[in-house]
């Protein structure tokens, strides 16, 4: 797994949204998995007039404590601003210095989750403190590949 930090300015983000738990998405009940199938008929990139819209966030937010509480999930694109899409789910995500982790090649469904799981445990012991403003995992449609993918997760740190 490869890391490294950078800093990213303040991004309005528009589309679907949710809350859940990882408790929950670990169940049956998972919530994640339906919303990306919605969010893959709605095509929302062309309905939002999307900047960069080859560009698929998958932002976790609004964090009731860590990431064992309820968080929201927010699956969509770069949006100029929140005020032009009042109808759909819009986030501003802060500006913030991010540690981001590269998922190995493979089927999204297993990567993903076992990036994110990677990401717990590195947290657990590491001097970097997270600050739960908002996290995101960033999907590349020209690279995309659902057999290989490969994603980026960027975690806000202090």
């Amino acid at each position: 797994m490869h890391t490294q930090i950078v800093r990213k300015p303040e991004m309005i983000l528009t589309g679907i949204s949710a809350r859940t738990t990882n408790a929950e998405e670990a169940g049956p009940n998972g919530v994640i998995p339906g919303l990306w199938g919605q969010f893959s008929q709605a095509n929302l990139a062309e309905a939002t007039g999307a900047s960069n819209p080859h560009l698929t966030y998958g932002l976790y937010t609004n964090y009731e404590s860590d990431f064992t509480g309820a968080y929201t999930i927010l699956i969509g694109h770069e949006s100029g601003s929140a005020e032009s899409h009042k109808e759909d789910a819009h986030a501003v995500v802060p500006e913030s210095n991010y540690m981001v982790f590269t998922t190995a090649k493979g089927p999204m469904e297993e990567v993903v989750p076992q990036t994110w799981a990677e990401i717990w445990q590195y947290f657990k012991d590491s001097p970097e403190k997270r600050t739960y403003t908002g996290d995101f995992e960033l999907y590349d449609a020209r690279k995309f590949d659902a057999a290989g993918v490969e994603v980026q997760i960027y975690i806000a740190v202090e």
